[in-house]
């Protein structure tokens, strides 16, 4: 559930919030209650607004997920933003703890990605497919524990389960990901992707804007990662 402590930038225009593992974005079929009401109903409280509160989700992430999520708080930032998303000027890393080491250590993964949308399921081909839609993101490994690897990922393109299918598809499933080929789950069904970082041109001042999301709270890996990186 969002507390004003997972706020990590806002102004007039944005907000970043810093999700947690099994929190909906947005409001889906399964009814339960969203970040994007949440942080809704907290403005309105805090800001003594009588009417409704302008909230635009500008991306969304995967519901075991955690990090940044970027919203608009007014209708020009909105249109702003979501012109950036399609024309790729919003940078977007995440960390993802996996259960092999990538090889090489870096480089760039290019796929199809086919959606199944009965299972809510990705596959990654290495071949154009008929359904599929390419699939490209960066990688790197930065850093290595006894069982899990610390790698980040810059995604270039954004399909459903990207990051997830794509590492699944070279042997490296994610920590706690069991419908890509995890070894076992994690308690509260989260799993080891995280938005880091969200890095774009601020949509009315045009300054460059940089967030940082903090991993989860109370996993001792990921703690042990961050800490690794400085």
């Amino acid at each position: 559930m969002f507390s004003p402590e997972d706020i990590l930038y806002e102004d007039n225009h944005l907000m970043v919030v810093n999700k947690h593992c099994g929190d909906l974005v947005q409001p889906d079929p399964s009814g339960g209650s969203a970040l994007e009401d949440q942080v809704k109903a907290y403005i309105k409280a805090r800001d003594a607004k009588p009417g409704a509160v302008f909230l635009g989700v500008v991306h969304r992430i995967d519901r075991p997920v955690s990090g940044a999520v970027l919203f608009a708080k007014t209708s020009k930032a909105l249109a702003r933003l979501n012109e950036m998303i399609r024309e790729g000027r919003i940078r977007k890393t995440y960390w993802a703890l996996t259960e092999q080491r990538p090889d090489p250590a870096e480089g760039e993964l290019r796929h199809w990605i086919v959606r199944d949308a009965k299972s809510n399921r990705s596959r990654a081909c290495d071949a154009p497919k008929a359904d599929g839609k390419e699939a490209r993101l960066r990688y790197a490994v930065c850093g290595a524990g006894t069982r899990y690897t610390l790698v980040e990922v810059g995604l270039i393109t954004g399909r459903h389960h990207q990051i997830r299918a794509q590492l699944a598809k070279i042997g490296c499933p994610i920590r706690g990901d069991l419908k890509y080929g995890a070894r076992r789950s994690q308690p509260g069904g989260g799993i080891s992707l995280h938005s880091r970082r969200v890095e774009l041109e601020h949509p009315v001042r045009r300054e460059p804007i940089v967030v940082e999301a903090p991993v989860p709270a109370g996993d001792n890996l990921w703690a042990y990662f961050e800490e690794s990186q400085h």
